[in-house]
């Protein structure tokens, strides 16, 4: 099933009795939402015949006394469970963790409403880790409960989260598994004018409430889009939408300056722009310069000043950068993985150019010239290669053009040394203990003084 037949089927009066959004992509899963409530339940209606329930702390006697009740006024009722965790399992325990350590400087709460569902499935109760008693859990015991996960960094992120928890006064991983008595309701079947609609990020499809929804009503997937090129189409799809809702337009150069701030990540990328939207009142265009107004400095600016700062062998701006990025909640592995894809762009470049098949770029170059006389060169060379995502000549105009402008401060020897050092980094970053932000600032400052 896709959204679209579901739309088509709800536009003719074909209503299953649940639903199930899930997947990584939480901005289109709230869109889907909206569309299908925009069908299902008039706005004149959602007083009295629409119910949103927390699916991270529900309490499943109130689901079931809203799904049973009829509305108050007759006619259609729709419940709402939001971020459920009913359909995860020890199957997902490494996804868990690894969501607790995304979030746990920039959302905390959000952190640990995933600790206390981590609780919940690997059987640990709060009494096992308050205080100083998540370090008497033995390695063991942790691969026991976390197959995937070794457990070598849980000293960093576990006296954290359960310090988080402490404070907020959330000591339990919650009740009992509802998901056997919502499988009987669901089996049973609801009354004939109620739906129940749950959105979730992580689900097991082996969990027999998975198979009693998919068999019931409706699931619909939204996976994490892959590849520059699809995410990059998607977004300016569903920008286009936030545009033509609004009356309004994105300049061209608009565009360019909002992809480098938010790295063309979908989510990011239509919050700022519904930002913009409210920004520029009544002009109907979107400028450049609303964009550097209105969007704040983010991990895309920050990578962008940290290559810029190894260009210009400034140790000072490097170790700033690298400051910003980790104070943004950058993990250390995402900041090795950006440093890395700028250096094997700026050393595709250097090859580029060296290759004599692009002309050089004349120093001062401006963007416009570069897509009037060095682009369709380049854009000659993409029709014979591989379409791979990581090949600097299948990238958007402009990141060519900052590649191709930036690679000059840099030697072929030096490129291919930063790339074994970094190597090294990963290496000892996922074997070793030694602290990886350290290893980072020992990597810019080498970076920075070593001589071309």
């Amino acid at each position: 099933m896709t959204l679209e037949k579901a739309i088509i089927d709800l536009k003719k009066g074909q209503a299953a009795p649940c639903y199930l959004l899930y997947g990584d992509e939480e901005y289109l899963i709230q869109e889907a939402l909206s569309q299908i409530l925009d069908i299902v339940m008039p706005l004149a209606d959602r007083d009295f015949g629409l119910f949103f329930i927390d699916g991270e702390n529900s309490d499943f006697d109130i689901l079931k006394d809203h799904l049973l009740a009829p509305s108050l006024l007759g006619g259609r009722k729709v419940v709402v469970v939001k971020n459920t965790t009913i359909f995860q399992s020890r199957e997902n325990l490494n996804d868990i963790i690894q969501k607790i350590r995304d979030n746990i400087d920039e959302h905390p709460d959000k952190a640990a409403k995933y600790f206390l569902t981590f609780l919940k499935i690997a059987g640990f109760a709060w009494e096992d880790m308050q205080g100083a008693g998540w370090q008497k859990i033995t390695d063991e015991q942790w691969r026991k409960a976390v197959e995937e996960d070794p457990g070598d960094d849980r000293n960093k992120w576990l006296p954290r989260i359960i310090e988080i928890c402490s404070t907020r006064g959330w000591t339990s991983g919650g009740a009992a598994d509802p998901s056997e008595q919502l499988e009987k309701l669901l089996s049973d079947g609801l009354p004939a004018d109620n739906c129940l609609i749950l959105t979730a990020e992580v689900v097991d499809k082996r969990k027999k409430i998975f198979k009693v929804i998919d068999k019931a009503g409706i699931v619909l997937h939204f996976g994490q889009i892959k590849g520059e090129t699809a995410t990059k189409e998607t977004l300016k799809r569903e920008a286009q939408k936030l545009l033509d809702e609004s009356g309004k337009s994105l300049a061209p150069t608009a565009w360019i300056a909002l992809g480098k701030k938010t790295g063309f990540q979908l989510r990011p990328s239509l919050n700022e722009l519904q930002k913009l939207i409210s920004f520029v009142g009544e002009r109907s265009v979107i400028e450049e310069k609303d964009v550097e107004a209105v969007v704040g400095k983010t991990s895309e600016d920050s990578i962008f000043d940290l290559t810029t700062a190894l260009a210009e062998r400034n140790v000072r701006a490097a170790l700033t950068a690298l400051k910003a990025l980790l104070d943004q909640g950058e993990h250390h592995l995402m900041i090795l993985t950006m440093v890395s894809r700028e250096i094997r762009l700026l050393l595709q470049a250097s090859i580029l150019i060296h290759s004599g098949k692009v002309p050089r770029l004349s120093p001062g170059m401006d963007y416009g010239s570069f897509q009037k006389n060095i682009y369709p060169a380049v854009g000659g060379l993409a029709l014979n290669v591989s379409r791979k995502e990581d090949l600097l000549v299948n990238k958007h105009p402009f990141v060519i053009y900052n590649a191709l402008r930036n690679s000059s401060r840099f030697s072929y020897r030096i490129l291919v040394d930063y790339l074994d050092d970094l190597l090294e980094m990963d290496r000892a970053m996922k074997s070793s203990a030694t602290d990886p932000q350290l290893l980072l600032e020992r990597f810019l400052i080498k970076a920075c003084t070593k001589v071309s």
